[in-house]
């Protein structure tokens, strides 16, 4: 996972992009996907706020990113509407030493987006 990964760097999902595009994970492709570039270098570990990532519904990892020595960790992304998490799908997390991965699958409902941190933001 740590050299065969898709690469998001798209800036609408920035944690910092605050503009609902209709961004909708739910036809994602199962796979490793890596945050890069303007998307940020990771999934913020805080809650989002609404209508930001470009989506409604903004996906976030509740909980730490693992270190090297734990390898894949199971995390819950929780997406933000009503509260912070009206939502979770369940994730893998490996810190690849200089980036970390996610094994993402698709949102269970449209309007639902993963997140990066977004590009100098301290997540």
């Amino acid at each position: 996972e740590c050299q065969n990964y898709i690469t998001l760097t798209s800036i609408n999902r920035s944690a910092t992009f605050n503009e609902p595009l209709g961004l909708c994970d739910d036809k994602l492709q199962p796979g490793w996907y890596k945050f890069s570039g303007r998307a940020g270098d990771r999934m913020p570990t805080s809650c989002v706020p609404v209508r930001h990532c470009g989506t409604h519904a903004p996906g976030w990892l509740n909980g730490p990113h693992p270190a090297v020595h734990e390898g894949a960790v199971s995390r819950d992304v929780c997406f933000h509407w009503r509260s912070c998490c009206s939502w979770r799908n369940s994730v893998l997390v490996r810190n690849c030493g200089a980036f970390y991965v996610y094994f993402l699958s698709p949102t269970m409902t449209c309007n639902l987006g993963y997140c990066g941190n977004g590009k100098g933001t301290v997540n």
